[in-house]
């Protein structure tokens, strides 16, 4: 796979815009896999975080990436637990501003979660 169809490339430069495509490569599957708990959803960013930390990304590209993400869950897959139900209502009702906040707690959450 070609260096534009990542989010991140090497260098650390962020692509937001290239989400949708990233998650739209799961396999449905392991998509269904991932999202079907909530404590797995949790690992699943746990070890994303973990990999963007590695690669020297800070919190706020992080934040702009999960931010992406959550756009694109809820827009694009119903939700699969009453957290995510949750999660799912209030990124609808929130402001962009409230939006990005709940990127960034996102973020904390799943750096503080243990892998599954």
């Amino acid at each position: 796979m070609s260096e534009h169809n990542h989010v991140v490339d090497k260098d650390g430069d962020i692509a937001p815009d290239q989400v949708g495509d990233a998650i739209a490569r799961i396999e449905p599957a392991e998509r269904d896999r991932i999202l079907s708990n909530f404590e797995r959803f949790k690992g699943y960013l746990h070890k994303r975080i973990r990999m963007a930390e590695s690669i020297g990304m800070n919190e706020e590209q992080m934040a702009i990436i999960a931010q992406e993400v959550a756009g694109y869950l809820a827009s694009h897959e119903e939700p699969r637990n009453s957290e995510e139900l949750l999660l799912q209502e209030l990124w609808k009702a929130g402001t962009e501003e409230q939006r990005h906040a709940l990127a960034h707690m996102l973020v904390r959450l799943a750096q503080e979660s243990r892998t599954h």
